[in-house]
């Protein structure tokens, strides 16, 4: 496996091929054993991974304190080199419902508070509102995190699932350094306007989703049930019809992947880093087997003809569904 160099933005140093998307060690795709998400994430430190994502709301805090617990037992060189990734804002209540978003000055600074708390460091370093408060201007959400740079207790500026008018607003407030978004051969949303935006502005792209919530990953099969405490038991991409017209995209991709002798997640998360050097995939996963498979796709090398391939067997917009509820993406600036 080579580790490639992958940049976020160019107002920083955030430096790394594959990012490790932590959520699902803590909430959303069912049970996870915690030993082994732990484990996990020592396993891609140790890969050369080093960007952490993580949101203060993935089990109310259970994500940043699992992070924490991984980043305190993991060797020190390895703990010095790990960048940390927070989304903050979104509003839960104790039985697990979702009730909007804060992004007000005052709100910033506590979300900020208590998550350094429960990581255990003393600065954040790429800090960034999960979905836009439509009540809050993104100059005033981006001035607090500008405010939190300047005392030291966060690094970069980030964005999460905005559009292009939305990123020119908060990259006229402030240096943004990375935008997250879903990105991947059936959400290919971004190639419109955002994308070329955030080139415009010199601004990165953490890639989240690339294997769109294992959907694409070729393990996932037909008939598989999923418990209640499951995402995507309630997405429109896992669900009747949407389904068999999705996971037949897959077996058009998995003929490739064949060819290739590589794994159907592989070529799909290959693909996500085909499309430039300022993208960064995160990949979710939750064991270090799922790690090592993943890590894979840094060896993988796509030809023109496999690009051509990839998107005969998957064209931009063939996914059935959308990719949130539709309540969800009511949300999605990114969207709009």
């Amino acid at each position: 496996m080579t580790m490639r160099t992958r940049t976020l933005g160019t107002t920083g140093p955030l430096t790394s091929a594959l990012g490790l998307g932590c959520m699902g060690m803590s909430a959303l795709y069912g049970d996870a054993d915690r030993a082994e998400s732990v484990a996990t994430i020592h396993a891609a430190l140790e890969a050369g991974v080093t960007l952490l994502d993580t949101g203060d709301f993935y089990a109310m805090g259970h994500n940043e304190m699992l992070i924490g617990e991984a980043l305190r037992t993991a060797p020190a060189a390895l703990r010095e080199r790990a960048l940390t990734s927070v989304k903050f804002g979104a509003l839960r209540d104790p039985e697990g419902n979702w009730s909007g978003y804060d992004g007000r000055p005052a709100a910033v600074k506590n979300f900020a508070a208590y998550s350094l708390q429960r990581l255990g460091v003393d600065h954040i370093d790429v800090y960034r509102i999960a979905r836009l408060d439509p009540d809050v201007p993104i100059e005033e959400t981006v001035g607090a995190i500008a405010e939190l740079i300047e005392k030291g207790y966060v690094r970069h500026v980030g964005l999460s699932e905005v559009g292009a008018e939305t990123i020119r607003r908060a990259a006229a407030t402030a240096p943004v350094s990375d935008l997250q978004i879903e990105y991947s051969l059936i959400s290919r949303g971004i190639e419109q306007d955002i994308l070329p935006t955030t080139r415009e502005l010199g601004i990165g792209v953490t890639a989240y989703g690339v294997l769109s919530r294992g959907l694409i990953s070729g393990h996932f099969s037909r008939d598989r049930q999923l418990a209640a405490n499951d995402f995507r038991a309630h997405s429109p991409r896992f669900q009747g019809e949407n389904l068999q017209h999705n996971l037949n995209l897959v077996e058009a991709l998995r003929k490739i992947a064949e060819q290739k002798g590589v794994s159907v997640a592989q070529i799909a998360i290959a693909w996500v880093l085909s499309r430039g050097d300022d993208i960064v995939p995160l990949v979710g996963a939750r064991t270090r087997e799922r790690l090592g498979e993943s890590l894979g796709a840094l060896d993988v090398t796509l030809e023109a003809a496999d690009l051509a391939a990839i998107e005969e067997a998957v064209p931009a917009d063939a996914a059935a569904g959308d990719r949130y509820p539709t309540a969800q993406m009511a949300h999605l600036d990114s969207e709009r």
